[in-house]
């Protein structure tokens, strides 16, 4: 294999520079010790920020809710994706290419537009927004990350080995246990990871859906209007990135040597 050239290198460090100098400016502002301006270098360092962070009940309300949202949106988006993945990996018919778009269409929409979407069907059923329509509209992007792991490993997965397990007596109850299911938990597990992250960190979508409800990163949001709890906005940050950069890890070790992670993007 050709080694990169000094300018091809050169390029990579200027391109991961200019992804992650911003982070590395919110870690910094953690911990400044002036409180309204972003001035550079920041005048001292201190850890006061965190403990005003800590202290804060509706930070740990918000960030509680965020998780409560993020693990049902996951739990919904296994189910639906799964069985999506199920439905078109082995079936041929007539507009299976539009319909397998059709699948994977809403983590491609801007947000604001199934926000909106959202927003109109949640006013037609009567639904009140809340809880549980923040978890809707969660799960409606977070299906795609399913699907498309679950799809991507069963399409892998050889029909003679289903065949061979039926031939040999066991169940379809069975030869889910013991022949599909193996093949499929890191693909699901994956999936699952990055829905996590994905409902975790979502803004636009949950601002049609929440009503009077805040999840962290809409709490962060009104933060910034409030220039004296910048520097605990910034704290909250670094924790809510944390939070997100834990499954992505493990979803980008469990997809290594493979491709099976798939749809990991959602405008938010």
């Amino acid at each position: 294999m050709n080694r990169p050239s000094t300018g091809l290198k050169a390029a990579a460090w200027i391109g991961a520079a200019f992804l992650h100098i911003p982070l590395l400016l919110i870690i910094l502002y953690a911990f400044t010790s002036e409180d309204r301006t972003y001035t550079f270098p920041p005048p001292g360092l201190t850890l006061r920020w965190f403990g005003v962070a800590f202290a804060r009940t509706d930070m740990w309300a918000a960030l509680w809710l965020s998780v409560r949202v993020a693990c049902f949106a996951t739990l919904l988006a296994l189910l639906l994706g799964s069985l999506a993945a199920a439905a078109m990996s082995r079936s041929h018919f007539r507009g299976k290419d539009a319909f397998s778009l059709l699948i994977t269409l809403p983590i491609a929409l801007p947000g604001i537009v199934t926000g909106i979407a959202l927003l109109t069907t949640i006013k037609r059923v009567g639904l009140e927004p809340g809880t549980l329509t923040i978890v809707l509209g969660h799960a409606t992007f977070c299906i795609v990350t399913v699907y498309n792991n679950v799809v991507a490993r069963l399409r892998r997965i050889s029909p003679s080995q289903i065949e061979a397990s039926s031939d040999l007596g066991a169940r379809p109850l069975q030869t889910f246990r013991y022949v599909l299911l193996p093949h499929l938990a890191t693909a699901l597990l994956a999936g699952g990871l990055l829905s996590f992250a994905l409902s975790f960190d979502e803004v636009i979508v949950t601002t049609f859906t929440a009503g009077s409800q805040q999840t962290l990163p809409i709490w962060m949001f009104g933060e910034l209007f409030k220039p004296r709890d910048r520097p605990v906005t910034n704290v909250v940050a670094i924790l809510v990135m944390l939070v997100t950069l834990l499954p992505i890890l493990l979803t980008q070790r469990l997809s290594s040597g493979g491709d099976d992670m798939h749809g990991g993007g959602k405008s938010s």
